[in-house]
């Protein structure tokens, strides 16, 4: 369990800790450095490097996540920490789907078109999605540092 347990922060490290990056980060020094044009194709090409390992981080969380869940913990009988993790995690993992398949796909067929502005449109719905999973991350990461105290 103490490995799967490792895979599984790891996993959620990598995800939010990219967040936390690119939004606090990347985001306003490439807003500062770049124009439109040559920040919207570097968010491209950061979002096309960082969304697989989004996609194999989530695979990771919810497969460590309810085998430690099922395995650790009994099921439904795990404390209301392991649940309020789980609810969220499923929430942020429905986001990221989303923006995958929406905003991101939309963005890139707009910059492949040429169409700038609404490339920033959907970058712009992009870097909302990202600041909500981020705080639910940084949320998830209290209850799962304070959760274990408070059981």
């Amino acid at each position: 369990m103490p490995y799967l347990l490792s895979l599984h922060l790891l996993a959620a490290l990598i995800w939010v800790g990219g967040m936390f990056f690119a939004y606090l980060a990347l985001r306003p020094a490439a807003a500062s450095a770049l124009e439109a044009p040559q920040r919207l194709r570097l968010w491209e090409a950061v979002f096309a490097r960082f969304f697989p390992w989004v996609w194999l981080c989530v695979l990771t969380l919810l497969a460590s996540g309810l085998w430690m869940t099922y395995g650790w913990y009994g099921g439904m009988r795990a404390p209301p920490y392991v649940h309020a993790m789980f609810g969220l995690g499923l929430l942020m993992m429905a986001l990221f789907a989303h923006l995958y398949f929406a905003p991101y796909r939309r963005m890139r067929q707009a910059l492949a078109e040429g169409d700038f502005a609404q490339g920033g449109r959907r970058l712009g719905q992009i870097r909302m999605i990202v600041g909500i999973n981020l705080l639910l991350g940084l949320v998830v990461t209290v209850i799962a540092a304070a959760g274990p105290l408070l059981s």
